[in-house]
């Protein structure tokens, strides 16, 4: 299952006045977590929230080079959902490197799905890994823009 294919334009959203702001790492995982709760009624906002949370207190998830990547499991989900929270005024996630995240990519599915859950975490990572992409990313007007650039990308990275 392709990246694009977990999220939808709904998903995506950015760290602005016209969104709603996003100071530090507790509030970027409940902005995340409201994103994947949009349009589901298996899992409220509060729940996945407390995954996400429960996930960061065991380690960072934020890779390096200005990315997390937030992921957790909930055994009524029946299948992956992803959100993206752009924060162009990057904020402290103790990410490995050390440095303040400003692409966050998190991905939420049922327990028994952990090889899929698995596969759909580095194909975030490889998605993210080109620093021009991420950089054209965090220059999105909305995450109408950013959701398409996530798609064009994701079919330029898989056609090479």
């Amino acid at each position: 299952m392709g990246v694009s294919q977990i999220l939808t334009p709904d998903h995506v959203s950015l760290a602005s006045a016209a969104e709603g702001l996003v100071r530090n790492k507790p509030e970027a995982i409940r902005r995340l977590s409201m994103l994947l709760s949009h349009g589901q009624s298996m899992v409220s906002a509060d729940e996945i929230e407390r995954v996400l949370a429960e996930r960061e207190a065991l380690q960072s998830t934020g890779v390096g080079g200005g990315v997390a990547i937030p992921h957790g499991a909930i055994d009524r989900l029946d299948h992956l959902v992803g959100a993206v929270l752009l924060c162009p005024k990057a904020i402290e996630f103790d990410a490995i490197d050390r440095a303040p995240v400003s692409i966050l990519f998190a991905v939420i599915g049922p327990k028994r799905a952990t090889g899929e859950h698995l596969k759909t975490l580095a194909r975030v990572s490889r998605l993210l890994r080109d620093d021009s992409f991420r950089e054209r990313l965090l220059g999105a007007k909305s995450g109408r823009d950013a959701f398409a650039m996530i798609a064009d990308e994701e079919g330029r990275v898989a056609g090479t």
